[in-house]
């Protein structure tokens, strides 16, 4: 089993709109991703890889809920389908259903939270442990 251990260059290779933000910051990102995701043995993704992409995706969620986006301006992509559009003077709306709960909202807030949400859900169910 084991832990993931944060790779910056491999984070960055992955989310290129977060290589202004310092290593030591992304860093801190990541921990903070931990406290959302397990990181122990005891983690309910028990598969490290998997586990290493899921934190990948919180640690950019928290960097753009930070405003830590390209070149340092946070302007994480849109999440939803486009509802409209102008080409004159450039505009577009987004829509996305509603959240069931305030934790779902806190994850829709960027596209990287949206996508940790849905590759996640598998883990966010019931967990029988029977008694002996």
């Amino acid at each position: 089993m084991g832990v993931v251990v944060f790779d910056p260059a491999a984070f960055v290779a992955r989310y290129s709109e977060f290589k202004d933000v310092t290593n030591p910051v992304l860093g801190m990102y990541f921990d903070e991703a931990t406290m959302y995701l397990n990181n122990t043995d005891a983690s309910r993704v028990q598969d490290v890889a998997q586990r290493s992409v899921l934190l990948n995706m919180l640690t950019a969620h928290i960097a753009a809920l930070n405003g830590s986006g390209a070149n340092g301006n946070g302007a994480p992509g849109a999440v939803g389908r486009v509802n409209s559009a102008t080409e004159g003077s450039v505009t577009a709306s987004f829509e996305y259903a509603m959240p069931a709960n305030g934790t779902q909202a806190w994850f829709q807030q960027t596209q990287y939270g949206a996508s940790f949400w849905a590759a996640s859900a598998r883990y966010r169910t019931m967990q029988y442990v029977g008694r002996c």
